[in-house]
């Protein structure tokens, strides 16, 4: 439909449009404007590859609907802002809804929800309306027919008058009633609207899959629930853990004699009603409030706790509450106007990438970062993202000058989504992944098992550094007071060379240091020496063998009564030790093996650091002979509290789900770790109550 040219100059009076901030364009422009919206209209709703954020096409929207209204006579029929965006797949069967399903205006700021609601009482002749407040789910919309109390069709929103017919794919959603008890209460016939998600953990856990298979991993949560909905295979579109949310009755026909029921006069009543009849819905979320300033605050306040929610939201959903009311205010071609989104800050953005950074950490693994032009993302100005490996370059298919597609996601760490080839321009460069490390030219290696390149010398200053970093960390030997910007500082100064340096630095200089004082000094030398009486797991932990965490330090600790005895011990040997499996006891078994490994181990010991074990604190046995894993976020204690408390009655910590494993304690949002011990049926799958129940601890 449109050429690679013209999707250039396109694109270029995008980037125009975008620049236009204050005031309106000429009026005689508005045209390009729409051909630009028309544009990504198509890119969005038909091949499902939109070349902009939505945030920066909601700006252009919103530009278009300003302009026309300084002059109501150059609206035409075929304006986006009187129609939903037409264009549909033929992938699926073309299927019309009973009532079309529009669009929602959006706002911004407080001031557009002042206005709106100014709109609405003129119309109304309200002094004051109620509206009803629901978080806005960042998923997939669909529609859902049921008749007779059986669900008989369900489709996409499509062009908001016809969708696809993804009927088969829906019945997989666990959460979707394939029947509901309508006819108690006389309907014999709706139509629902709903929101088809992914939720976070389940998002964590198929890119954990993928990820094993060395495929690369979905973007976000929503196109993961958009694309599943339009997969070919309904039992793979079932094995994605999809959920859905319902929102509105659209449409309803009664059985003769009744009338509608009382539930459904206000939007939150039918939300209870909805979630009554098996439906999910945000009945749980949902507020009600007189007058919009009750509501601007409720909105600003959500945002700031959007995080904690299990599933994406990118806003606040307000309606009229009362129905009768919102039948009077009616609707345009394009929006109800009973209702408005209040969009939080979009968490996306198109930028430039500029130029790869190749990073060398800890384990000598290289890191490309992207170097982009500055861009603001949910808030946050983000101009590094990590690239990870060259393979997701090359699947990406990044290249130098490209425009990308940035994403922000609840964890706040970036992501390059993809780049925009269409608005190549034949001047972007290939990325040149390095052959030599960065930091010391030594040729680099790539096991075949690996998607990584490694820098293979241990006298790589780079490691040394992330070592030290690692080393002085709070998870590891927790030296209070030297941070990462002490360490690179000394580091710089040469009195930082490996790890046996942090107990010979040069207090007395340090002190004529900027920023460094006498006490500061004093703290720092007292921190470091207190770390010399941490116990033997936390040194394992801190010399950052490969594989080697927390709860494997643990094992290593209790096995031998001295650190060094462990370059005795063959790779069958090792694998004796709990949770050392074959990978992890290969990577121990070349540590110790290391002359320099051992002679830093030799240092360390002479400078006062307990490389014995310590014997485990007197314990009650409650536990003796049973092994535990924590999984997902404990509500009513940190997880370090809980496996402390396993530990100090005589239980076991495992680092994983095996065989071995008798108890999986699960909290919210739990990952992949449920589903592997689901398949194990000696594992016992426990709730926090449940565990502080065996404990003996206050629930």
């Amino acid at each position: 439909m449109y050429s690679h040219k013209h999707t250039q100059a396109l694109q270029e009076q995008t980037r125009l449009w975008l620049m236009v901030d204050k005031g309106f364009p000429d009026l005689k422009a508005i045209e390009p404007l729409r051909d630009v919206l028309r544009f990504h209209e198509y890119r969005y709703y038909v091949l499902n590859e939109p070349l902009i954020a939505d945030g920066e096409y909601d700006r252009l929207y919103k530009l278009l609907e300003k302009s026309e209204a300084l002059d109501p006579s150059l609206i035409t029929p075929n304006s986006p802002t009187q129609r939903v965006a037409k264009g549909l797949t033929s992938t699926f069967q073309t299927v019309q809804h009973l009532v079309p399903m529009l669009s929602l205006e959006n706002s911004y700021e407080a001031t557009d929800l002042l206005d709106w609601d100014r709109k609405a009482r003129e119309l109304s002749g309200e002094k004051t309306i109620e509206y009803c407040v629901e978080p806005k789910f960042d998923g997939a919309s669909i529609s859902l027919l049921y008749d007779q109390d059986l669900f008989v069709r369900g489709a996409t929103r499509g062009d908001g008058v016809e969708g696809e017919d993804i009927t088969v794919n829906l019945r997989q959603i666990r959460s979707l009633p394939l029947s509901a008890p309508f006819s108690q209460v006389g309907i014999r016939q709706m139509e629902i609207r709903g929101e088809v998600l992914m939720s976070k953990a389940h998002f964590r856990a198929y890119n954990q899959r993928l990820a094993e298979q060395n495929l690369p991993p979905l973007a976000n949560p929503r196109n993961a629930a958009s694309g599943t909905l339009r997969l070919k295979d309904a039992a793979e579109a079932g094995k994605r853990n999809l959920e859905a949310f319902f929102y509105h009755v659209s449409f309803l026909t009664l059985e003769p004699g009744t009338q509608t029921p009382s539930r459904l006069y206000t939007h939150a009543e039918s939300l209870a009603w909805l979630w009554e009849m098996g439906f999910r819905s945000p009945t749980q979320e949902k507020r009600v409030f007189l007058g919009i300033q009750a509501v601007i605050d409720y909105c600003l306040a959500f945002e700031a706790t959007r995080d904690e929610l299990p599933y994406e939201i990118d806003g606040m959903v307000v309606k009229v509450n009362s129905v009768t009311l919102q039948e009077k205010l009616g609707m345009t071609t394009h929006h109800p106007r009973w209702a408005i989104a209040f969009k939080f800050k979009a968490r996306q953005g198109t930028s430039i990438l500029r130029q790869v950074e190749f990073q060398v950490g800890r384990t000598g693994s290289i890191t490309p970062v992207a170097k982009i032009d500055p861009v603001s993302i949910g808030g946050v100005t983000v101009s590094s993202v990590s690239m990870h490996n060259e393979e997701f370059i090359c699947e990406k298919d990044l290249r130098l000058k490209d425009t990308v597609l940035v994403e922000r996601a609840g964890d706040v760490i970036p992501y390059i989504v993809k780049s925009l080839a269409e608005l190549r321009t034949g001047q972007e460069e290939a990325i040149l992944f390095p052959s030599h490390c960065p930091a010391c030219r030594t040729p680099l290696v790539k096991p075949a098992e690996e998607a990584v390149w490694r820098c293979p010398s241990p006298a790589c200053p780079a490691q040394v550094l992330e070592g030290i970093l690692h080393f002085a960390s709070k998870d590891a030997m927790d030296i209070r007071g030297l941070g990462e910007a002490n360490i690179r500082r000394f580091h710089e100064a040469g009195w930082l060379t490996d790890i046996p340096s942090l107990y010979a630095l040069p207090y007395p200089e340090m002190e004529s240091l900027e920023g460094l004082g006498v006490r500061s000094v004093q703290n720092l030398r007292e921190a470091i020496e207190k770390s010399k009486q941490q116990p033997l797991h936390r040194l394992i932990n801190a010399l950052g063998i490969r594989y080697v965490g927390e709860t494997t330090a643990k094992g290593l600790a209790r096995a031998v009564p001295h650190l060094l005895e462990l370059k005795d011990y063959s790779i069958e040997q090792l694998q004796q030790i709990e949770d050392v499996g074959t990978k992890v006891a290969d990577s121990i078994f070349r540590f110790f093996h290391d002359t320099n490994n051992l002679q830093m181990l030799e240092k360390l010991e002479h400078c006062g650091l307990q490389l014995h074990g310590q014997s485990l604190p007197p314990s009650d046995g409650s536990l003796r002979g049973k092994s535990f894993l924590f999984t997902g976020t404990l509500q009513k204690m940190k997880r370090s509290a809980a496996e402390a408390i396993v530990e100090a009655q005589g239980g076991q910590l495992l680092a994983g789900v095996s065989s071995k494993l008798n108890y999986l304690v699960v909290g919210e949002e739990a990952g992949s770790k449920l589903e592997k011990a689901r398949k194990i049926p000696s594992i016992h799958i426990i709730d926090e109550d449940t565990f502080l129940q065996m404990v003996g601890q206050p629930g």
